[in-house]
């Protein structure tokens, strides 16, 4: 059973910017930007045009690892240094489902796991009885950036 983890850098409104800094700076390549304007519209919950310009997932591959970034929802709290979570990538829901609850132990579920358009379980996120935030997230069909 595989199980890929990376760290996913999360920014206040300037992750495209960062993207872009890293891709230089490492000599990395831009997999995909998504923006949360990019997703389906949701009828029950609109979204400001400054959300919908945020970033919701950006990928850079740096040689033969992968760097992740987001931009959190507008109006959350933010604290430059402290945004630093690891994804955790199971090939399975299962697992998903075990890491999850051993993670969970002791800790505090931000962000239940859940079904999503581009994954059978995804984004489940949790803080770790230590404080370090784990994203969990069954690979489904990539999205097109």
């Amino acid at each position: 059973m595989s199980i890929s983890l990376n760290p996913y850098l999360i920014f206040d409104g300037n992750t495209k910017e960062a993207i872009h800094f890293y891709e230089k700076a490492l000599g990395a390549k831009v997999i995909g930007i998504m923006t949360f304007g990019d997703m389906p519209e949701d009828p029950n919950y609109s979204l400001s045009d400054d959300m919908k310009s945020r970033v919701m997932h950006g990928h850079l591959q740096v040689g033969e690892a992968n760097l992740m970034f987001s931009d959190t929802y507008e109006g959350m709290p933010y604290q430059p240094g402290n945004s630093i979570q690891m994804a955790i990538h199971p090939e399975d829901e299962a697992r998903a489902k075990e890491i999850f609850t051993a993670l969970e132990d002791g800790g505090q579920v931000i962000m239940p796991l859940q079904k999503t358009d581009w994954s059978p379980l995804y984004d489940g996120q949790v803080k770790d009885k230590f404080g370090v935030t784990f994203q969990v997230n069954v690979a489904g069909e990539q999205p097109q950036y």
